[in-house]
Order: structure tokens, then C-alpha cells, then sequence
């Protein structure tokens, strides 16, 4: 029996797979063509994947960019299913060989049995073999490559595209946490409100990403500059100017700060000695904006707490759910069937 580990986020999915590494990082998204037939509306997929993604901005009018994920949610069942088969098949798991696999999914903290039951249904759809569940801090931890024991609590911030993962655990289970619905893409948005307020630069959603992360840094007196293209708001003529880091500082703390007040709750919360038990391990830090330079340490500052940042962030938690699957003790004690 094959075993998968999946990670299916508002941004991006990645598959692990025990031996292997992570076999899959793509775009959650797909193309969807609307159309006339016999009177009717009717779509049909244009792209799925990064192709769909790399549509964002440039397709044509009647080409939609969808996201059946959604802050954490499946919103569109249908096409979830749909682009999961499609990532399956990529790496050569197709509905025959679907029957002998078996796949533990990433959840956010918190999930509700609603949120369970549509991924059973997409795993259904695939014909999956058998499914498990695991949440966010627990996967995210492990992905560091430590051990979750009973005695010891651990803390995790795990920011991702659209949702932030807070909590502190044991081996006995979540201590306190949640999730809010922040993340990278609130900075993207920003960032392209940004451009076009002060500076009469109108930027899609692919080029705010991509300036947060070629330019986005917390350090100080850091100079990285890129060109950043798109059209003037005032006319519409096409237009580019130098974006240093410096400028868009204060958007990325923006967000940065809220979530860290959330941190700040969750450690309020929590029994003395668990707090005392943080405050010595410090926090896990996952999620692909903890690539941006500097954050790491902002976090720190800001919380005045140690933090441990793993090589890879933005894989943390697909790399923990393999390793839960990796291990049949840690499968009985952090995951779940329902």
C-alpha cells in the first residue's frame, strides 16, 4: 500500500511522498471557459494547475481563474476533485493504482467535521484507498524535524497563502490554538492597492507576488530594488518603475503586526508552566512567508521569543504529514479518520 501526504492550500498544493520527498508543488487553481450551448451557459476547463495560474491577469474575457480553495475551505467540491486527479495522474497515480493509496490530508487548526467530510468525498472521487486527517501545527512541527513528546509543549506559527495556523501542542493534542484568516495574499492585495494609490501603477495579482517576494524584507537597511511593470491608473498607458524594499516595509508589517497579536492571545492563554515550556523551545515558524528575509528574526524581536525556522518553511507541513505517516505510532496518536 502506498502513502501520500497532501496539502492542499488556498495558494498552492504540495505531495509528499515517504522516500521520495515532495513529488508535487502546484498552483490550487483552475481555468474555467464560459460558454453558449444550445441557448444554454456552459464551462469547461481551460487549464488546471500552474498553466491555469499562469492565465491570472492575461486570459481572455470569458476565462475565469478559479480557486476551490478558499481561506482553508473547499468552496467548489467539483473542481477540487477535479484538480486533484489531475495532480494524482502527474505523478503517476492514476484511479487504477488510486485504489492501493492510502493519503493523510493537512488541515487547518481547528477544523470543523463539515471540512472533513468534503475531503472524503474528493478522495472518494479520486478512489482513494483509505484517508486520514491531520491538522496544521501538528504536521508543521514535525516538518521541522523534532520529536512531539508528552511532557514538552511546542508552539507554532504556520502563515500561509490565505490562513495563519496558532497553537500550542503535546503529543496529547492541541493546548490552544486557531486560525485566522490572514496570510500572504493580504499583503499581495495590499501591495497592488499600494502601487496604485501612491505611485499610478495598476499591477495584477502575479506581479504583487512576485514583488513581495523578490524585494518584500523586515532587515534593516535593506536595499533589494525591482522593476515592477504594468499600466498607469490615470490613463491606461504602460508604465514601470523601481520598487526598493524599503517602500513596501510598512504593508508587510501591517499584516505581520495583526497576526503577531494573535500570537500574543494565544500565548495569554495558555497555563503557566506551558507558556514557561514555550518561552524556552520558542516558536515553529512555517508557511512560505517566513521565506521573506528578515521575518524570522522580526518575529523574535517582536515576540521576544527564540524561533526556529526550518530550510524549506513552505513545506514544513507536508513534509510532517509524510513523516506521520512514515511512523504507524504517530499515525495513531495525531491523525484521525473523521
Amino acid at each position: 500500500m502506498k502513502r501520500i501526504s497532501i496539502d492542499m492550500g488556498s495558494g498552492c498544493t504540495k505531495i509528499y511522498t515517504p522516500g521520495c520527498g515532495v513529488v508535487l508543488m502546484e498552483a490550487t487553481c483552475i481555468a474555467v471557459e464560459e460558454y453558449e450551448a444550445d441557448g444554454e451557459k456552459a464551462v469547461s476547463v481551460k487549464a488546471l494547475g500552474n498553466k491555469a495560474r499562469a492565465l491570472s491577469g492575461r486570459a481572455a474575457v470569458n476565462t475565469h481563474i478559479v480557486n476551490p480553495v478558499f481561506e482553508g475551505d473547499i468552496v467548489n467540491e467539483n473542481l477540487a476533485s477535479l484538480l486533484l486527479e489531475y495532480f494524482l495522474e502527474k505523478i503517476e497515480i492514476t484511479r487504477k493504482k488510486a485504489k492501493r493509496v492510502e493519503v493523510v490530508f493537512i488541515l487547518p487548526c481547528g477544523a470543523k467535521a463539515e471540512l472533513k467530510q468534503k475531503y472524503m468525498r474528493i478522495a472518494e472521487d479520486c478512489g482513494l484507498a483509505a484517508v486520514y486527517f491531520t491538522v496544521t501545527p501538528f504536521a508543521a512541527v514535525l516538518g521541522h524535524n523534532v520529536a512531539i513528546n508528552e511532557s514538552t509543549p511546542m508552539f507554532i506559527l504556520d502563515i500561509g497563502q490565505s490562513i495563519t495556523n496558532i497553537a500550542a501542542l503535546s503529543q496529547d493534542g492541541i493546548i490552544y490554538g486557531l486560525t485566522v484568516n490572514l496570510g500572504g495574499a493580504n499583503i499581495d492585495v495590499h501591495l497592488i492597492d499600494e502601487l496604485a494609490e501612491n505611485y499610478n501603477l495598476k499591477i495584477g495579482a502575479l506581479t504583487a507576488e512576485r514583488l513581495k517576494n523578490s524585494v518584500g524584507s523586515l532587515l534593516d537597511d535593506d536595499n533589494k530594488m525591482n522593476v515592477v511593470e504594468g499600466r498607469e491608473v490615470t490613463t491606461g498607458a504602460p508604465a514601470s518603475i523601481a520598487v526598493n524594499s524599503e517602500q513596501i516595509y510598512g504593508v508587510i508589517t501591517t499584516y505581520i503586526d495583526k497576526i503577531l497579536e494573535y500570537v500574543a492571545l494565544v500565548l495569554s492563554k495558555l497555563p503557566a508552566e506551558v507558556a514557561s515550556g514555550v518561552m524556552h523551545g520558542g516558536v515553529y515558524l512555517s508557511g512560505g512567508v517566513m521565506k521573506m528575509d528578515g521575518l524570522a528574526e522580526y518575529i523574535g524581536d517582536k515576540l521576544n521569543i527564540p524561533v526556529n525556522l526550518p530550510e524549506e518553511p513552505q513545506l514544513a507541513s507536508v513534509i510532517g504529514g509524510g513523516t506521520i505517516l512514515s511512523n504507524d505510532r504517530l499515525l495513531d496518536r495525531l491523525a484521525t479518520v473523521d
